[in-house]
């Protein structure tokens, strides 16, 4: 290795091991910015339901760095309804020391090639604007614009614009087998 250079890891989150760790890192994005329309950040028993409830269907992955768990990314899926199975929502979360790293494009990297293989055709991704490290990771990856919901979140004493996010990670053709 070069120095300077430190090892990165991406594998699947385990509920138990992780929880703490990836509940911290979205807490800053609870509390301290506008990327998370939740109020209060969840705790470590939260974080881990969650992992264990989204990894039974779609993956769930961190990024270590010399061994620390320095991000997170996940599918789920899209909606509820039963024609939406073939589709699923992404979303990206690195620790505020760790950004500008590689992160985020090393976790997408893992999640889109694993959604893909799984048999999902299109992911989206939802962001708060303004946030151009967010778009242009999103836009790196090939998602595209789709729609902006307008005022459609009151945080931080103002209403917040999110800008929906497109990746088709296959072409529709014919009836698809089931994912």
């Amino acid at each position: 290795m070069l120095p300077g250079v430190t090892e990165l890891g991406v594998r699947h989150a385990d509920a138990q091991r992780d929880a703490a760790r990836c509940a911290e890192i979205y807490a800053r994005y609870v509390r301290d910015s506008v990327a998370s329309f939740e109020s209060v950040p969840p705790d470590e028993a939260e974080m881990g339901r969650r992992i264990a409830e989204t990894s039974r269907t779609h993956p769930w992955l961190v990024a270590e760095r010399d061994g620390d768990v320095a991000g997170y990314a996940y599918g789920c899926p899209h909606r509820a309804r039963d024609a939406y199975r073939w589709s699923a929502d992404v979303s990206v979360y690195i620790d505020e020391r760790r950004r500008g790293e590689g992160l985020g494009r090393a976790l997408y990297g893992e999640l889109l090639g694993l959604l893909r293989e799984q048999g999902i055709y299109t992911v989206c991704a939802g962001i708060t604007l303004p946030n151009e490290a967010s778009v242009a990771l999103h836009e790196g990856f090939g998602f595209r614009p789709i729609g902006v919901y307008r005022a459609i979140g009151f945080k931080a004493g103002a209403w917040r614009d999110v800008c929906w996010y497109q990746l088709a990670l296959r072409e529709p053709a014919g009836p698809p087998e089931e994912p």
